[in-house]
């Protein structure tokens, strides 16, 4: 049987999933945040599966499908094709990447009006190749990152503990080294975009690469921002 979502709070639920590159699975994670309209907002979508059709039909109804950066999209068609109704959000930059997808709104500094009060996101200004979207769920005090932090849990394969000690992210949550040495273009812009990062009221952390940040998240975003 297939990984079934588990629920984080209230209206959160997280799916893990494989995700191999360069050789290594890196691990992947979707987040699932229903609205109290009980619209379902799937966030960086893994891949599709019927059991996972199953749920989402238990939760709500799929009505937004985001890819919240510039690398996270090689799912999005099989999730379109499955929801042709729901909204396809990207962020800036991605339509360009993917002409196959008609993309529905580009995510920026404002959510979407229908999610105003429950769910609030933001572009990480200064690392353009990115272009991440981060999100905040206000009711579950989750903020959620998909590339920008990453943290690999200790019982990691050699393979991923060889690339995390590369990439400066080996023990502890961080920004790799691949966004801090070669994409990040303005750093007094992204500095700022952190400052509204941290003004949220956020204690849990979750990331796509690889373990979620149970509580105490502000404090470790702090010291991973202060990297930069």
């Amino acid at each position: 049987m297939n990984p079934s979502l588990k629920s984080l709070d209230n209206n959160i639920w997280t799916l893990a999933s494989p995700h191999r590159a360069l050789g290594l699975d890196f691990g992947g994670r979707m987040t699932v945040i229903r609205l109290n309209s009980g619209a379902l907002i799937l966030h960086s979508p893994v891949k599709f599966n019927d059991d996972l059709k199953n749920e989402f039909n238990e939760l709500g109804a799929v009505k937004y499908i985001v890819a919240p950066n510039k690398f996270h999209h090689i799912h999005l068609s099989d999730y379109i094709s499955q929801y042709p109704e729901a909204q396809v959000l990207g962020a800036p930059g991605l339509s360009k990447k993917r002409p196959d997808i008609c993309f529905n709104m580009e995510l920026g500094h404002k959510s979407p009006d229908e999610w105003a009060g429950e769910v609030e996101c933001l572009l990480v200004q200064g690392i353009p190749m990115q272009n991440e979207i981060v999100f905040f769920h206000p009711e579950s005090r989750t903020v959620i990152f998909t590339d920008l932090i990453f943290n690999f849990e200790a019982q990691s394969s050699t393979g991923i503990k060889i690339f995390a000690w590369l990439d400066g992210i080996y023990g502890k949550p961080d920004v790799p080294r691949a966004v801090r040495w070669i994409m990040l273009t303005d750093k007094n812009a992204a500095r700022k975009s952190f400052e509204q990062i941290l003004a949220w009221d956020f204690d849990r952390v979750s990331v796509t690469h690889k373990d979620i940040i149970d509580s105490g998240g502000k404090e470790i975003v702090r010291k991973a921002f202060e990297r930069i």
